[in-house]
């Protein structure tokens, strides 16, 4: 045990029995060596809950106490203190009343923050108490919400490397160069935010009085940024030049890449497509980690029967795989994972894609493009005269790229596609209403699944009360429910995560084509009769799977709601 004299808050957490001498003694001369405040690094470590901690300062040192559920962040004075001072001091603004500024702190020592406020603003500054948890959430809610994007924006963002020559802020040729650097940071700040939040998509969209910038993350849009409207064509032109479109182009829809280097080591590609609105361009950009597809299939949120399914699949000499969901549902990543399992020199891959998402090496990629006469079929076709072991093709859209895809897996390769439908049985009857002949359906597909991404739940979690007559409504069985215990987000979240989730996990419903089921797509059998087969061969529903992550703890009963429908 270190050699220290308890004082103060460590003092009363062993004397209200909350921390034992040991554990105290330690954390005061951890929380010392790491420069943190105690109140810090007992939240960080979960040694005392936060709320308690703010509790027993409260009553020690008389200060009011403060909900932030009750503070409207669009109204806090956040233009009075630079971020620099609000990260420094662990402090919070909270509302102005004529020269006295209130700020939100947890630590009731933390009178430099005071001082320094006081002086850089020349208001009375008076501290109120909020718990450490909820300090750290409102403090980055400020600082990263819709109106402070073009705040503080480092000077270091200016030199941010693009690949393949993409222009400097000098070369940008819209509008007066005086107004061009501060668009050039604020798009380069954009980019490496939604990295670091792990966003997937980047909205950038014009209205009529407005301008915002929403991120796509977990799934879920959220709104970060309101640029003046008047720098919506300079966004648009700095984002188009990157991307290497035609800038004089707005009346067309474009599409672009631009590939950012972060490090000598690290690169991000995001994929562009530009759409002429009524009030100027929107731009949507997608995020293409090629490191997703080396997560491993472990990591994809299979159950084990699924995955032993899949592995199957993918090891038969000859057959298609689809994957099936719709835009954003992780498919490309399921294909690229069992590809990079495949991916030997003994074998020869070709996929044909529009556009490629994840470059892979020892993977022949062809992008496809119509215009130019290289369209699925084409490339299909292409592939047949290459020797080829695995094709994948990136979507089936028409009969000629099914036939031509389904033919292949009869002669001795391994197809893999997807399909935009929502069910395994689904899929089936759509090759069917292509014109695909059903016999050729029912001997050469092997393995369909489907698939949703739903928001996986942060440590943070709680237990939910739901009443028992509900969840057998919601499809839950009463062994099931023996013993079961159900977990709910924590809607003001934590440091680590984005209101109670962090991250996303696959649901899936893998359906491994059974000579019952060959039965019934050689008779031309519908969707239900299909999908009751499946139920009937031990295969579950997308519905099912998600009831077993909730029954997990991965995900909420809400989640699975909103991602999955029977």
């Amino acid at each position: 045990m270190a050699d220290i004299q308890l004082t103060g808050l460590a003092r009363r957490l062993v004397t209200d029995n909350l921390l034992n001498e040991e554990t105290a003694a330690n954390a005061v001369e951890a929380a010392r060596k790491d420069k943190l405040p105690l109140i810090t690094y007992l939240v960080q470590e979960n040694l005392v809950n936060a709320n308690t901690l703010a509790l027993i300062n409260a009553e020690m040192f008389g200060m009011p106490l403060f909900n932030i559920d009750a503070l409207d962040f669009n109204q806090a004075p956040r233009e009075l203190i630079p971020e620099k001072l609000l990260r420094q001091h662990n402090a919070l603004p909270l509302f102005k009343r004529g020269t006295r500024l209130f700020i939100a702190v947890s630590d009731p020592t933390n009178e430099k923050a005071v001082e320094e406020f006081r002086f850089n603003t020349g208001l009375n500054v008076e501290a109120i108490l909020i718990p450490q948890d909820q300090l750290a959430l409102g403090i980055e809610k400020i600082l990263d919400g819709p109106d402070s994007a073009l705040d503080d924006l480092d000077d270091d963002l200016d030199d941010l490397d693009t690949e393949d020559g993409a222009p400097k802020e000098e070369e940008i040729t819209s509008g007066d160069g005086a107004d061009e650097a501060p668009v050039v940071r604020f798009v380069n700040k954009m980019l490496l935010t939604a990295i670091k939040k792990g966003a997937s998509d980047l909205h950038f969209e014009p209205y009529e009085k407005a301008y915002r910038v929403r991120f796509r993350i977990d799934g879920v849009l959220q709104e970060i940024a309101r640029p003046p409207i008047g720098l919506s064509p300079k966004i648009s032109s700095r984002l188009k030049i990157m991307s290497s479109m035609d800038i004089s182009e707005r009346r067309k829809p474009q599409d672009g890449r631009i590939k950012l280097k972060l490090s000598k080591t690290k690169a991000i590609d995001f994929r562009v497509n530009t759409l002429p609105t009524l009030w100027g361009e929107k731009i949507v950009l997608r995020i293409l980690d090629p490191s997703s597809a080396q997560m491993g299939i472990d990591m994809l949120g299979y159950e084990p029967e699924q995955k032993d399914m899949y592995m199957t699949a993918l090891h038969k000499p000859q057959g298609m795989i689809l994957v099936t969901g719709p835009t954003g549902s992780g498919k490309t990543v399921s294909l690229y994972t069992g590809l990079n399992i495949l991916n030997t020199v003994e074998r020869n891959i070709s996929t044909a894609e529009d556009p490629v998402e994840i470059n892979l090496e020892g993977i022949n990629q062809v992008n496809v493009n119509p215009k130019q006469g290289m369209d699925f079929a084409q490339a299909l076709r292409a592939f047949l005269r290459q020797d080829p072991d695995i094709i994948m093709v990136g979507e089936i859209r028409d009969l000629e790229t099914a036939n031509i895809a389904i033919k292949a897996a009869q002669t001795g390769h391994m197809v893999l596609s997807t399909l935009h439908t929502n069910s395994a049985a689904e899929t089936l009857t759509r090759l069917q209403n292509m014109g695909v002949p059903s016999f050729n359906i029912a001997t050469s597909v092997n393995l369909i699944i489907a698939q949703r991404l739903a928001r996986r739940l942060c440590s943070c979690k709680q237990k939910a009360d739901i009443p028992k007559a509900t969840l057998l409504k919601e499809g839950f069985t009463e062994e099931q429910l023996d013993g079961a215990v159900i977990y709910n987000h924590k809607p003001s979240g934590c440091e680590k995560c984005n209101k109670g989730y962090k991250g996303r996990v696959g649901i899936y419903e893998v359906v491994y084509i059974t000579p019952g089921m060959q039965s019934i797509i050689m008779e031309e059998g519908n969707s239900l009769q299909i999908n009751e087969q499946a139920q009937q061969e031990g295969f579950n529903s997308l519905r099912q799977s998600g009831l077993v992550k909730v029954l997990q703890g991965v995900t909420t009963l809400e989640e699975v709601n909103r991602v999955t429908q029977d």
